[in-house]
C-alpha cells in the first residue's frame, strides 16, 4: 500500500477517534498521591557461571577486585595470586521498592553488564546489597539471569540478536529493609497530578466535595489538589483514598500535534483547531553532474594527457500543489478533511504544518519528536 494512502487511512483512523467526546477516567489514572511513590534501590555486584563470556580481567580490574573481596569473606585468601577466570563479569544491578514494602516481599531486579562481557546468558547474580539515595541497603539480590538476547561468534563472523550484555530476575530482590512512613498519622492526602491542568484539577475538587458532601478538597494549584482528611468521614487514611480514586473525572487536556520526522508519523489531539489559511507547497530541484572528458595526444606525437571537465547544471521545478485552500476547521474531522485535501505525502505535510504553526494559524502546541 503506498504512503500515501496509509497516512490517510490512518488520519482515518483519528478522525474516528476525534469525533468521540472526552471519556471520563479514574481519578487514580490522573493522579499520585502524595507520598506514595516507589524508591530507586542500585548495587554493585558480580554474576558468575558464564561460559567464557565473562570480562577480561585485564580490561576490567574491578571485576576481579570485587572477585576478590568476595572469596576472601567466604575464607579463601587470593592475596598475591594471579586468576584470569573468563566466567564472571562485573554488573550494576538496579530496582524499584514498591510503596508499603514489607520485609521479606520480593521485587524484580534488572542486572547489567559494565564491563567488557559479551553474554550474561546462563549466567548467576551473587548476593548483592542493594542501596537506596540515603546510603542505606534495603534489599538484598540474588539469583538466576535471565538474559535477554543471544550472541554467536566464529573466526570470520559474529551475530547477536537482542541485549544479551543486560537480563531480569523476577523476584530476585529480598526486602530486607522498610521505608519509614506511617500513612496513617496524615491528616491531609495532597493529589498530584499527572500532567497538571486548572480545569482538570478544579473537577477532581468537585467531584471528590459532591461524593462526600462538604468541602473536603480543595484546589491548590494546576498539579495539586489537597483533601482534608476529618471531613471525608472516612475512619482511616486508606478509607478515604478509596472512597476517592475509583471517582469518574473528564480531563481536559491541552490541544497537541505530535509529529516524529524519522517515521513520518503525524498524531493530532481532538481539540487541534485551525484557522482559514492558504497554502502552496512544491520542490525545487539542483542537479550537478560530472562527466570530465579525457584527451590524449596522437600517437608518437608531442604532448601530454589532459583531464577536460565537463558539467552538466540543471534545476528541475516540480508542480507541486499550486496555491490550495484549508477552510476554518472547527473539528478534528475538519482540519483532517482540509489538509487531506492537499494530497501530499506525510513528511510534506509535516513541513506544511510547522509552516501553519509559524504563520499563527494552528491553535496547538506544536511537538517534534
Amino acid at each position: 500500500m503506498p504512503i500515501q494512502k496509509i497516512f490517510i487511512v490512518f488520519l482515518t483512523l483519528l478522525l474516528t477517534a476525534g469525533v468521540v467526546h472526552a471519556q471520563s477516567v479514574r481519578i487514580k489514572d490522573l493522579v499520585e498521591v502524595d507520598g506514595v511513590r516507589a524508591n530507586d534501590l542500585v548495587g554493585y555486584g558480580l554474576v558468575v557461571g558464564l561460559n567464557g563470556s565473562g570480562d577480561g580481567l585485564r580490561n576490567a580490574p574491578f571485576t576481579e577486585e570485587i572477585m576478590s573481596n568476595i572469596l576472601e569473606r567466604l575464607g579463601v585468601n587470593v592475596t598475591g595470586e594471579q586468576f584470569r577466570p573468563k566466567n564472571v563479569a562485573a554488573v550494576i544491578v538496579t530496582a524499584k521498592l514498591p510503596a508499603f514494602s514489607r520485609v521479606g516481599n520480593q521485587i524484580d531486579v534488572t542486572v547489567s553488564a559494565i564491563g567488557d562481557a559479551s553474554s550474561l546468558l546462563g549466567g548467576t547474580l551473587i548476593m548483592t546489597p542493594l542501596n537506596a539515595a540515603d546510603g542505606d541497603i534495603y534489599a538484598v539480590a540474588q539469583g538466576a539471569v535471565i538474559a535477554g538476547g543471544v550472541a554467536a561468534q566464529g573466526d570470520a563472523a559474529a551475530v547477536v540478536q537482542g541485549v544479551p550484555t543486560a537480563g531480569v530476575i523476577p523476584s530476585g530482590a529480598r526486602v530486607e529493609r522498610e521505608i519509614d512512613f506511617d500513612f496513617t498519622q496524615l491528616s491531609s492526602l495532597r493529589l498530584a497530578l499527572r500532567e497538571p491542568d486548572f480545569t482538570t484539577a478544579a473537577r477532581i475538587e468537585d467531584v471528590i466535595n459532591q461524593r462526600v458532601g462538604g468541602r473536603a478538597a480543595m484546589m491548590l494549584d494546576a498539579g495539586t489538589v489537597q483533601v482534608n482528611l476529618a471531613r471525608t468521614g472516612a475512619s482511616s487514611p486508606a478509607r478515604a483514598v478509596v472512597a476517592i480514586e475509583n471517582l469518574s473525572v473528564e480531563p481536559e487536556r491541552r490541544a497537541r500535534v505530535v509529529v516524529d520526522q524519522r517515521s513520518g508519523t503525524i498524531v493530532m489531539g481532538s481539540d487541534v483547531r485551525i484557522s482559514r489559511v492558504a497554502v502552496s507547497q512544491g520542490n525545487l530541484t539542483l542537479r550537478i553532474q560530472e562527466a570530465p572528458l579525457v584527451v590524449q595526444p596522437n600517437p608518437f606525437a608531442e604532448g601530454e594527457t589532459v583531464v577536460i571537465p565537463r558539467t552538466a547544471v540543471g534545476i528541475e521545478d516540480e508542480p507541486g500543489i499550486g496555491l490550495a485552500e484549508v477552510p476554518e476547521g472547527t473539528s478534528l474531522s475538519e482540519v483532517i478533511s482540509g489538509l487531506n485535501a492537499l494530497g501530499v505525502s506525510p513528511r510534506d505535510m509535516i513541513d506544511i504544518l510547522k509552516s501553519i504553526k509559524a504563520a499563527g494559524a494552528l491553535h496547538a502546541e506544536f511537538v517534534v519528536m
